[in-house]
């Protein structure tokens, strides 16, 4: 059986605000807890008109008290941005609050632009060479503590929150495989390495105490709706929003259209970018995610859906979970 999670920006749809960018959060963990998806992640994003969840530790906290079974965690934290105890000291309030639940994805990235990254006051390119150094800090800080250790994460100490960590290139793959680590590829938005990736995490992977074979997730946008013509329609606010980032132009999530004003280079890049994608009405997103699994021999599947209509955006992950439950009951 292979699980399906939920990858969440928190998007601001236009016109809206990041408080209700945070209901409908709240609203879609509660949802797709009921239809037995693994885990809730949020991300790290900073400067991002279309994006609340920047303050990610706080909103994880928020979606785990308003959920009870699901996992909850970030996908990722930027470890680059933060000390390594503050995150120990953030996800270890979080795993004593609500113990046996919380996950803690790291990535390497800032998440940000240049500017706004020395705004968050690290010196990038140094943090950015030290994360091998700062992930195995931060494993300290959750293992059980041994006579004589002078900083301790309180609360985190002793309480072996679980790490993964994320990436889209093959650096990140080959550090969770030395590390023996659980490892999320972010096939979502930049899909070119995905194949060669995991095959470096599988063949280079060494068992640890965490973990004593590979495990591997890959992200999905999921675009699923009654219709072909639906789910193509609701795209176009995710296609919308990578055309402005590339543009330099982020801004909120914007209402889907009949036709993207965009040029053919413009075009042709975002659907690169989009490329691992499930998009369309049942069949064809049960077709589009049997061959991204066949594909990667992925462990899980991590989907996302930036949707402009939360009710369609309910409406796609309910699709998703009918097409988990036929793959895994053969079907």
């Amino acid at each position: 059986m292979i699980p399906f999670s939920v990858l969440d920006l928190s998007p601001v749809a236009s016109g809206a605000t990041p408080a209700d960018a945070f209901r409908n959060t709240l609203s879609l963990a509660q949802h797709v807890e009921k239809l037995d998806y693994k885990r809730y992640w949020l991300a790290e994003h900073h400067n991002m008109p279309g994006i609340a969840s920047a303050a990610t530790s706080v909103v994880i906290g928020y979606v785990a008290g308003g959920t009870k079974t699901i996992r909850v965690g970030s996908g990722g934290i930027m470890l680059p941005n933060h000390a390594p105890l503050v995150i120990a000291e953030q996800f270890g309030t979080l795993a004593s609050l609500y113990p046996g639940r919380i996950d803690l994805g790291l990535g390497r990235a800032p998440g940000t632009d240049q500017t706004t990254a020395r705004a968050l006051r690290r010196d990038l390119h140094a943090s950015a060479e030290t994360f091998p150094d700062d992930v195995v800090e931060l494993q300290r800080y959750f293992a059980d503590p041994v006579e004589g250790q002078r900083i301790r994460a309180v609360p985190g100490a002793g309480l072996h929150v679980p790490l993964w960590l994320l990436g889209s290139s093959m650096y990140s793959a080959q550090l969770a495989a030395a590390l023996g680590l659980p490892f999320a590829f972010a096939s979502h938005f930049a899909p070119d390495y995905m194949l060669s990736a995991l095959q470096v995490y599988r063949a280079q992977f060494r068992p640890s105490a965490t973990l004593e074979k590979p495990y591997a997730m890959v992200g999905v946008n999921l675009f699923a709706a009654d219709t072909n013509e639906e789910a193509a329609r609701l795209f176009t606010s995710l296609q919308q929003q990578f055309i402005k980032l590339r543009r330099g132009t982020p801004g909120q999530l914007q209402p889907p259209v009949e036709q993207l004003d965009a040029s053919e280079m413009e075009l042709n890049n975002v659907s690169r970018s989009l490329a691992c994608t499930a998009l369309g009405d049942r069949d064809a997103v049960r077709e589009a995610l049997l061959s991204i699994i066949e594909q990667t021999g992925a462990n899980e599947l991590m989907l996302t859906a930036q949707i402009y209509d939360h009710a369609a955006r309910l409406r796609s992950f309910e699709i998703g979970a009918e097409i988990r439950d036929e793959l895994n009951n053969g079907k």
